[in-house]
């Protein structure tokens, strides 16, 4: 089965966290952090609509610049997360530049922020015809888990304990409609636009006996109505939909273990920070990182079905291998425990 978002670290495992999602048949991803991104293509900066940010140290946000510099003078409004202090931390990013020809500008850029707090959301907006001043005075609402939903996909952040603040994210498809083609052939039907259209009326709850109306093959200038439920059973597969968690930086503790493990339970891909193996585990306390065995200890607990590690120290040049292992024999240890 496909699924919509196929994610990717972009960089190696010893260098800026960056996890980039794009989406199926869309010209649409997402970023999960915000290291160096110069591996990316400009065509898939551009893109992306939503960066999630864990935190704001350099290493997980230095990307910042690029991604302004490619959307200048573009129509586009960026929606950007992160924890405690965010705003404060772009403020002081776009008030270091000097903004005096913006005006000759003609198509309307900004950032939409969030900044996510345990119980509670603050957001602003900052436009690029404003100089990047806030547009309004920021606005508070409750937060319980979701920062993002839209009829296919949901995007939820816990708060973690990195001596600040940490984010992490996980990023939930409800359900996959993978389409039949031996179905849209048995019907006398093409491909094209409808599809989405189709799956949206899905994810959307469209009541069965609504009617949709369909390409018929290339060259017939006539269209087919069926009932939704109808066309459904004939042209789509409908399977759960996959989970994705992301968790960078973060100490190892109980409240923690207990947080991650419960926001990545079922994860159909984890993908965890080890930065340091297990013998220099006091390291890694001081650091407020993770070792690898303790990053396949939670894998495991969580009952994730895929894992990947990163964020190594580069102490291990060359020997990334150790990580590894290390982190497969603490998930085949404690699976199903």
């Amino acid at each position: 089965m496909r699924p919509l978002f196929h994610p990717r670290l972009i960089n190696s495992v010893f260098e800026d966290p960056v996890l980039f999602i794009p989406f199926l048949l869309e010209k649409r991803a997402v970023l999960f952090d915000l290291g160096d991104i110069h591996s990316l293509s400009s065509r898939d900066i551009l893109k992306i609509s939503h960066v999630f940010i864990t935190h704001t140290h350099i290493d997980h946000f230095c990307g910042f610049d690029r991604l302004l510099r490619l959307f200048l003078g573009r129509k586009k409004i960026i929606y950007m997360y992160g924890p405690a202090g965010f705003l404060k931390n772009v403020e002081g990013k776009l008030a270091s530049y000097s903004w005096n020809l913006v005006d000759n500008f003609s198509n309307q850029f900004g950032f939409h922020l969030t900044e996510v707090h345990p119980k509670h959301l603050i957001t602003n907006l900052y436009l690029c015809r404003d100089k990047f001043r806030p547009v309004r005075p920021a606005k508070v609402k409750p937060f319980s888990n979701i920062l993002f939903e839209e009829p296919a996909l949901s995007i939820s952040a816990v708060v973690l304990d990195h001596s600040i603040p940490c984010l992490g994210f996980s990023i939930r498809e409800r359900f996959h409609v993978n389409i039949k083609k031996d179905g849209l052939d048995s019907l006398g039907l093409e491909t094209g636009p409808w599809l989405h259209e189709f799956k949206q009326a899905l994810f959307n709850h469209k009541p069965p006996d609504s009617e949709f109306e369909t390409n018929i093959k290339k060259g017939i200038s006539e269209k087919k109505i069926f009932f939704l439920g109808d066309l459904s059973r004939q042209i789509a597969i409908i399977t759960p939909g996959q989970k994705v968690t992301y968790i960078a930086d973060v100490v190892y503790n109980e409240s923690n273990a207990d947080k991650i493990i419960d926001f990545a339970k079922d994860s159909d891909h984890l993908f965890i920070e080890a930065a340091f193996l297990d013998k220099h585990k006091i390291i890694a306390e001081t650091k407020n990182h993770l070792t690898a065995r303790q990053a396949g200890t939670i894998a495991a607990m969580a009952s994730v079905k895929q894992f990947t590690i990163f964020h190594f120290s580069p102490r291990y040049i060359g020997q990334e291998n150790l990580l590894h292992e290390e982190a497969h024999v603490a998930y085949k240890a404690n699976f199903g425990r």
